[in-house]
């Protein structure tokens, strides 16, 4: 008999920061690594050292790129971590993109805090450098997709496909002879750019992400709310406003308003990306084609049809710039990036429209627009919103409540344990009452730094 210890260190009742540690005598894994956004007191949870010892783990399993699934990476680095990141390809290019950017963020942020005076710390340091993200990527080793790893003697896993974002995978892991399911973050079933999600056959121990565990995604004709958002801008001859996740949701939607303008149901209104690392991902779409559904001749023309604002002067620019036009730009929940300028100079015009697309979580800039703000704090600052606020959550990059069912209904076994996972509590508990109900299974909902014992 082996004991085995499972520590829910983040993404436990609520959306961000997943990491679950694995700590057996033979083995010590940590799957993802992400950073806490939106509440208060989850973010500083981000400056703080995890609860176990960084330096004995053997592995981190990245399921896929973004920040909430590797952002913490230089900060386990810097508490001794000296083991191995593993991912596929596409995954690893994208935490280093995002991991890039986010230091030079913080890095930003910080200094402008000190200049202007803002901040309760003094002096306002960033979580981590560009240099603590160089050192971190020396730690990065390449997997392929459905291909088993042998990590040890009684332990190997599997990443496999999973879309959502490019590089996207579920893991599936052989642990003294036990099937351990990690879904990371599931795609949709008919996504735009990417394929539907593979599908476990079994699993002893299932940990399951419940984002949208509580609903399922209205049924929406993205092109007629983006045809009749233009005209709209066209109209008040303003801008819209659209934030977006540089991965995956950033291409979706140039994707979408590139289809629109290509069949005439859209004028040629100017659309400029603003998303340094955006830009970056898309290259990341050009170097893995076999990942995506694009072809490289829709890839060109596509990027063709954009403008790409490559500067903070062209930032400027395309604000001054006085034609009725998109901006697409970063962070997808407003919690940082250029979007930020943008709802800074703009929002408070009644010509300008803000388009929120998909998950916005608690705290979060974006879930406050949904529910209403009449003002955001911005760098310090109260800034006043007049823009009309838009949703779109049919272009969610995760899966809904129906789509997680059927995604989890190709499992023949029953479990011995399900973990719902990253979501909100109130969209958890509705999922645990639906997969009792249609698959029969109990469910457990760890809290945040739960240890669960398990006996192989």
């Amino acid at each position: 008999m082996k004991k085995l210890l499972i520590y829910f260190l983040g993404a436990s009742e609520t959306v961000t920061g997943s990491k679950f540690y694995l700590h057996s005598e033979e083995i010590k894994i940590l799957v993802d690594c992400g950073l806490f956004q939106g509440v208060k007191e989850l973010r500083k949870q981000n400056w703080e050292s995890l609860p176990v010892d960084a330096s004995q783990m053997d592995y981190v399993l990245l399921t896929h790129g973004h920040l909430d699934h590797c952002g913490y990476l230089p900060l386990l680095v810097r508490q001794g971590f000296r083991g191995k990141i593993l991912g596929t390809a596409p995954t690893l290019e994208i935490a280093r993109i995002i991991l890039e950017d986010s230091a030079k963020i913080q890095e930003e942020e910080a200094e402008r805090a000190n200049k202007e005076k803002y901040s309760k710390h003094d002096p306002a340091l960033p979580l981590y450098t560009k240099q603590d993200v160089a050192f971190t990527l020396k730690f990065f080793e390449q997997v392929e997709e459905g291909e088993e790893i042998s990590l040890s003697d009684h332990c190997s896993v599997t990443f496999l496909y999973n879309g959502h974002i490019i590089g996207s995978t579920y893991l599936d892991m052989d642990l003294y002879g036990k099937r351990f399911v990690f879904s990371g973050d599931v795609g949709r079933q008919n996504d735009e750019l990417l394929n539907p999600p593979k599908q476990p056959e079994w699993a002893d121990y299932l940990f399951v992400e419940s984002t949208y565990g509580d609903r399922d995604h209205p049924e929406e004709n993205v092109g007629q709310i983006l045809m009749e958002l233009v005209k709209e801008t066209l109209h008040k001859k303003g801008i819209l406003i659209i934030p977006s996740f540089a991965v995956e949701r950033l291409q979706s939607l140039m994707y979408q308003l590139w289809k629109l303008y290509k069949k005439n149901k859209i004028p040629n209104i100017p659309i400029f990306v603003d998303s340094p690392m955006g830009n970056n991902v898309l290259e990341v779409f050009k170097a893995f084609p076999s990942w995506h559904k694009l072809t490289p001749e829709e890839y060109r023309n596509m990027y063709n049809h954009i403008n790409i604002v490559s500067s903070y002067a062209e930032t400027w620019e395309t604000i001054d710039d006085p034609r009725s036009k998109i901006v697409i730009a970063g962070s997808g929940m407003v919690t940082g990036g250029r979007v930020l300028t943008y709802i800074k100079q703009l929002a408070d015009l009644d010509s300008t429209s803000i388009l929120l697309v998909g998950f916005q979580a608690e705290e979060t800039r974006g879930r406050k627009l949904l529910e209403g703000a009449t003002e955001l704090k911005i760098y310090g600052k109260y800034v006043p919103i007049k823009a009309k606020v838009h949703h779109l959550e049919s272009l969610s990059a995760h899966a809904d409540q129906s789509e997680l069912l059927r995604w989890m209904g190709s499992i023949k076994n029953v479990p011995e344990k399900v973990f719902l996972v990253h979501g909100e509590k109130s969209a958890m508990e509705a999922y645990k009452e639906k997969i009792q109900q249609k698959l029969g299974w109990h469910c457990h909902i760890p809290k945040m730094h739960e240890v669960v014992e398990v006996i192989l």
